[in-house]
């Protein structure tokens, strides 16, 4: 952080509001990248556990393999889905709500028995999965925000309220030299008119 350094009182000032303003914010973007730091973790559990579930079900219905050549992927689709907009530490997130699937005519008689236990296992997967892409999208948000936290962390604790303490202290210096140059430029003045006075 480069700093044009004005050796005076104002400047003095202008620093230390900054410095404040720096410290009094810091422990509040702490808390925040912690926050978000925690929800990262509890989304990607969410997102482990929603994996294993989607795994479970296509291994239940993998023994049908060969009955699924035959299924019309036509029969089920997504009709809509209905999601919220959540406010999480300043971020907006849709999060899932619910879906409504679409099942199109087919014949009961035309087509195997089986058809009937397979859009429902379709539709618990299908659901599955949109709930994984809200999710995916959810911990992408989450993970940027974190990160930009952490830095705006980094950048106040490592480099701003360092190099702004270090300013002021340099300024203090040069004003507090200042002023005892003046003060000791005053005495010799005194001086030199006691001894005019004198002479």
């Amino acid at each position: 952080m480069k700093i044009q350094i004005k050796y005076n009182k104002t400047a003095l000032r202008e620093f230390q509001k900054k410095l404040q303003i720096r410290e009094r914010a810091l422990p509040t973007l702490k808390n925040k990248e912690a926050a978000l730091r925690v929800m990262v973790l509890e989304a990607k559990k969410e997102w482990k556990s929603l994996d294993d579930l989607y795994l479970l079900k296509i291994k239940k219905i993998e023994g049908w393999k060969q009955l699924w050549k035959e299924f019309n992927t036509d029969i089920v689709g997504i009709k809509s889905v209905t999601s919220k907009s959540l406010n999480v530490a300043g971020l907006i997130i849709p999060e899932f709500q619910s879906m409504e699937i679409r099942i199109n005519d087919f014949s009961i008689f035309g087509n195997p028995a089986w058809f009937a236990d397979g859009i429902k296992e379709l539709k618990g997967i299908l659901e599955i999965r949109v709930r994984k892409e809200f999710l995916a999208n959810k911990l992408s948000l989450l993970e940027y925000a974190r990160k930009k936290a952490t830095q705006k962390v980094n950048l106040y604790e490592k480099v701003q309220i360092p190099t702004l303490s270090s300013t002021i202290k340099q300024i203090k210096r040069y004003l507090e030299d200042e002023e005892n140059l003046e003060k000791a430029g005053q005495k010799l003045l005194k001086q030199k008119l006691l001894k005019a006075k004198r002479t």
